[in-house]
This record gives C-alpha cells, sequence and structure tokens, in this order.
C-alpha cells in the first residue's frame, strides 16, 4: 500500500498535540512531537536566548532537514504529521525571512495527501519555553501557515473548535 501521508497544522495553541495524542490512542501511525519546537528548544538551550531574526535562516534550514526526514521514513499506510514542510511558508513570513530555495524546492518534491487545519481554540495557551506576546501574533501566524499551503497547492480540510473526540471523528470523516 503506498503511503498516505496528512498533516494536521494550524498556529501556535490549535490543540495539534492533543489531536495528535487521540490519533495515536485509536491506532493511527503519526508524528510523536512537534518536530520545530524540538529543534527550537537545542536552538535555544546553545544560543542561551529565545531565536533572533538573524539565527531563522540556520533554524529554518534545520527544520525543513528534519521534516524531510520524517516524510521519507514514512514508507506505507496512512501517517500523520505534527506540521508539514509548507509550514515553514507560514513561519518564515512571520518573521520576515523570504521562503529559501530549499524549503521552495523540498515543497515542490515532497507533497503530502491532505492538509487539515486545526482552527484555533477560544482559550490561548502554548508551552512555557516558547514565547508568544499576544493572541494577535498567534493568529497572524496561523493564516500564514494557511496561506503557506493554499499557495503551495493546497486545499486544506479545515476542524472546526469542539472536543479532542469531535475534532478526531470529523478528521476520520474527511480523509
Amino acid at each position: 500500500m503506498r503511503p498516505l501521508r496528512f498533516v494536521i497544522t494550524g498556529g501556535p495553541a490549535v490543540g495539534k498535540s492533543e489531536v495528535m495524542a487521540r490519533l495515536r490512542e485509536r491506532g493511527y501511525s503519526c508524528s510523536t512531537h512537534e518536530i520545530g519546537r524540538e529543534i527550537y528548544r537545542q536552538f535555544k538551550e546553545r544560543l542561551g536566548r529565545h531565536l533572533q531574526k538573524e539565527d531563522r535562516a540556520e533554524y529554518a534550514l534545520a527544520v525543513l532537514n528534519a521534516y524531510i526526514v520524517e516524510y521519507e521514513a514514512h514508507k506505507e499506510g496512512l501517517h500523520f504529521y505534527d506540521r508539514g514542510i509548507p509550514d515553514g511558508y507560514g513561519w518564515e513570513r512571520f518573521f520576515g525571512v523570504e521562503p529559501s530555495p530549499e524549503l521552495i524546492a523540498a515543497t515542490a518534491k515532497y507533497r503530502y495527501d491532505g492538509v487539515i487545519v486545526l482552527d484555533p481554540l477560544d482559550t490561548f495557551e502554548d508551552e512555557g519555553d516558547i514565547a508568544w506576546a499576544s493572541e494577535r501574533e498567534a493568529a497572524r501566524l496561523h493564516q500564514l501557515i494557511i496561506q503557506g499551503y493554499v499557495d503551495a497547492g493546497y486545499r486544506p480540510i479545515f476542524v472546526p473548535m469542539d472536543f479532542v473526540d469531535r475534532r478526531v471523528r470529523f478528521i476520520e470523516a474527511n480523509l
């Protein structure tokens, strides 16, 4: 069976981790963590501070390479990814960095079968090591991520704000 690849994405604090955990509980193959968050932690530890604009290109390339490794590792059956390669467009635009040639090439080469966008939750919370100045910034990033997928030729499926189990059932019904 050929691989079926679905990205679950959205801005910060939209409930991706909870949805991914529930999908794993239901027996689906899923990413075990958000790659970009883990690489961010590594960069922050190495630099001793939050990323600055001058760090973004190196960070973006590290995240892109990790997404490619994750993509290539999945060989058959259905798999859900916690973010995908075109997320890079939203993040790079958010931080005022032009999309890299590597991101453009990877987006063309590594295609997903579907993109699932989780609508934002009505409460804004994020893990302590990644700071957001405001819900407004998170909402802007959410829109930039969506635009990145649309510009890359995808037609996202939007999952409304709801309880985790209902969101998972909605995803299953729209595969």
